[in-house]
């Protein structure tokens, strides 16, 4: 039997070690606690990752978002816990950071069709100056 620490379960979850700790309180995690320290057993945790229940895929929906940008992932860096993702639209580009585990859920790869939602408080415009 391989077991794992709070920091390996971390590792292999691609969450953080508070997370975890967290997860394995609610008893969503199946663990044991010697002492302070938890203990995750590495079968149980691949298990519950190669596990997941299928999403049914979604025809279309609906949003009130108004902003909405049609467009192509160009590039990926997926780097921890994090994941940077740039679109192509058009002759623009537009550069979304998301976490690691929504770009694996939606299982996004280079040359995809995605559409950008923008929702912000604040939209900034910018026009070069021009001399007098």
């Amino acid at each position: 039997m391989n077991t794992l620490d709070a920091e390996g379960a971390a590792r292999l979850l691609h969450v953080t070690v508070k997370r975890v700790q967290a997860l394995a309180r609610q008893g969503r995690l199946p663990s044991a606690r010697v002492g302070r320290k938890w203990l995750f057993r590495r079968e149980d945790i691949e298990a519950l990752l190669g596990g997941r229940a299928p999403v049914a895929p979604v025809k279309s929906f609906v949003i009130s978002a108004r902003n909405r940008l049609r467009g192509e992932v160009a590039g990926m860096v997926v780097d921890g816990l994090m994941a940077e993702v740039r679109l192509r639209i058009g002759d623009q580009e537009l550069v979304s950071v998301i976490t690691r585990s929504s770009a694996e859920r939606l299982a996004l790869k280079v040359g995809d069709d995605v559409v950008a939602v923008i929702k912000s408080t604040e939209v900034m415009i910018g026009k070069e100056d021009r001399e007098p």
